[in-house]
């Protein structure tokens, strides 16, 4: 992982390199009220749950999920590789500026350490195509 944006040069924006996860996610939504069901906690790379006032938001393994009524999905994760320092700006609007060109819709995710980058499946091949002319570099 690195710390810092690698510069495409000094007189541009910094390019960032992304990593998708192998396997796809989806995303449920659930009452607020309701318990976060056992078996999200043994799903893949990725999970998060958001609990809000108004719902419950699980973002887990699309093969978790399977056939859960209300599921969303799926998605290819993107993860900033990188740790990223709190100060910084500018990281998501760089990564989300092609995607809005290319009229790639996302869901967008921070984590403590990174950002993520949700993009359905079946634009994920477009988003890296959008990413790499704008010099990010995708594994």
């Amino acid at each position: 992982m690195t710390t810092e944006a690698e510069a495409t040069d000094s007189q541009t924006t910094p390019s960032w390199r992304l990593r998708a996860l192998k396997d796809p996610v989806s995303v449920l939504r659930r009452d607020p009220a309701d318990s976060v069901p056992p078996w999200v906690w043994k799903s893949g790379e990725l999970v998060s749950v958001t609990r809000t006032a108004d719902e419950l938001s699980i973002i887990c393994a699309t093969e978790t999920i399977g056939a859960e009524p209300g599921a969303v999905g799926p998605y290819i994760a993107y993860l900033v590789d990188a740790v990223l320092d709190f100060a910084l700006t500018g990281v998501m609007s760089s990564l989300l500026e092609p995607l809005t060109e290319a009229r790639i819709s996302i869901l967008a995710l921070s984590t403590h350490d990174t950002d993520w980058i949700l993009v359905p499946a079946e634009r994920a091949d477009e988003a890296v195509k959008a990413w790499r002319r704008r010099g990010h570099t995708v594994l």
